[in-house]
């Protein structure tokens, strides 16, 4: 590496700070699906095929949308770091693992620590919702903040489609061997994550626009919840692109509402060491 590349990458300890919270990232049951790889100036994530779940996601789809989350993670930490972020998704590779090849570039704007604080205090907190409703216009917002990745977000606010959306998920969830409870409430919001297509760049794109819209969510005092479950069933999810638009795949449903008071007592879901994610 010459001197002048040297000068313009972060230093092991910062780049492995911004793969610890990276790996803050909300996944399927926990999973952590992920590694990373770092060399300078760039950095490479890979999805961690040992850590899928063969039964319940056959295709890799919630593999790669926990992927994508913790790569949205990591493009925050890092600007929040001091260093901008060029992303180059599904990379041509012989390595079929590689999902992201990330360049760090020195950023005179970080974000503030205010993002930082943000990703620490994401969580997901399956209790159940207050019955206070969210405003359309917040969860119209938080569509807005998933669209600047490239997924298509949904809102459901007409009464009549989210009522046969909650029937499907209902019955979505006695097939499926996901625990995705508490049920749907009629309180709670509701938004579609999905694309154009059911494949891997675009699976990348909705985890990326989950935790853009996961972070918006928590630095606005709500709370989210993503249901996997019942959109890896075929006909569900068939069904429900026929209720919303022919032209939407969905990904995965999120429940958005107001938390009860207590969120910040919960113990913090366990995380790998960076050591077990970090390839050499």
């Amino acid at each position: 590496m010459s001197a002048s590349a040297r000068l313009d990458a972060p230093s092991a300890q910062v780049a492995r700070r911004m793969v610890e919270l990276a790996c803050l990232a909300p996944s399927v049951r926990n999973t952590q699906p992920w590694a990373w790889r770092l060399s300078g100036s760039e950095a490479w994530l890979h999805a961690d095929l040992d850590r899928q779940l063969l039964v319940e996601d056959p295709f890799g789809r919630d593999l790669v949308i926990s992927c994508g989350a913790a790569l949205h993670h990591f493009q925050l930490a890092a600007r929040a770091l001091g260093w901008r972020t060029g992303v180059v998704r599904i990379p041509e590779s012989d390595d079929l693992t590689v999902l992201a090849h990330v360049r760090l570039r020195r950023d005179p704007r970080p974000e503030t620590a205010e993002v930082l604080d943000a990703i620490r205090a994401r969580c997901t907190d399956r209790r159940r919702f207050t019955t206070w409703p969210v405003p359309p216009e917040r969860l119209e917002s938080l569509c807005e903040e998933a669209r600047e990745w490239d997924a298509v977000a949904v809102p459901v606010l007409d009464l009549a489609t989210r009522f046969r959306i909650e029937q499907t998920v209902r019955q979505a969830q006695q097939p499926s061997e996901r625990d995705d409870r508490p049920d749907l409430e009629s309180s709670d919001g509701l938004i579609v994550l999905g694309s154009g297509s059911d494949d891997r760049p675009s699976w990348l794109r909705t985890g990326e626009a989950l935790s853009a819209l996961w972070i918006r969510a928590t630095r606005g005092g709500l709370s989210a919840v993503p249901l996997c479950g019942p959109v890896g069933v075929p006909a569900t999810r068939a069904e429900l692109r026929d209720l919303l638009d022919g032209s939407l795949v969905p990904h995965l449903l999120v429940r958005v509402g107001w938390q009860a008071i207590g969120r910040s007592e919960l113990p913090s879901t366990p995380r790998r060491p960076v050591d077990q994610v970090l390839r050499a």
